[in-house]
């Protein structure tokens, strides 16, 4: 029982303090996943993102729902789905009529304009430490070759993101397994 309450907790907090949607909360769902509770280490949690974000929905509930399960099984599962989706709705649907009613309000346009840059700093501190990882397990050569081969797919050729992570998966299967 005290697992699912952990669960809870791991979830919850993330998605109460988090702002920004799902991108912003992956550091704070990571500080409780691998930091807090140690269901998984930073690899074992950056592969997971990775093929979380190669499927459709948010990402923060395929999350939850893989982590749950794979703590606890299938009501680990619900509970941590539940603690990602329903407490974030309620606030939303609070919020929201509080901000639409204060949508031209100086204050309001100042607060959204404040939390950007912590939300950009936030995921650059998860992708350096992504990247840290992966030097650390696949080496220096495999980490370039993925990334520069990732950058050129995205940028250059405008490959749609599913696709990198799909193939960044194969090459690991071939290359590093």
């Amino acid at each position: 029982m005290l697992v699912y309450w952990e669960l809870f907790l791991a979830f919850f907090i993330p998605n109460m303090i988090g702002y920004g949607g799902g991108p912003a909360i992956i550091p704070l769902i990571e500080a409780e996943v691998v930091g807090r509770y140690g269901w998984m280490n930073a690899q074992e949690f950056a592969e997971t993102l990775a093929l979380g974000n190669a499927l459709p929905s948010p990402i923060a509930t395929k999350m939850a729902g893989y982590v749950g399960y794979d703590v606890a099984g299938i009501g680990g599962a619900l509970v941590a789905i539940f603690a990602t989706v329903v407490p974030s709705l309620l606030l939303m649907l609070g919020a929201l009529g509080l901000l639409y009613r204060h949508r031209d309000s100086p204050r309001v346009k100042r607060m959204s304009q404040w939390v950007r840059p912590v939300i950009a700093m936030m995921m650059a501190w998860l992708t350096w430490s992504f990247f840290n990882e992966g030097l650390d397990s696949a080496g220096l050569m495999h980490t370039v070759i993925i990334g520069a081969a990732a950058a050129i797919a995205l940028l250059r050729f405008r490959t749609h993101p599913a696709f990198v992570v799909l193939a960044a998966l194969v090459y690991g299967g071939l290359f590093l397994s």
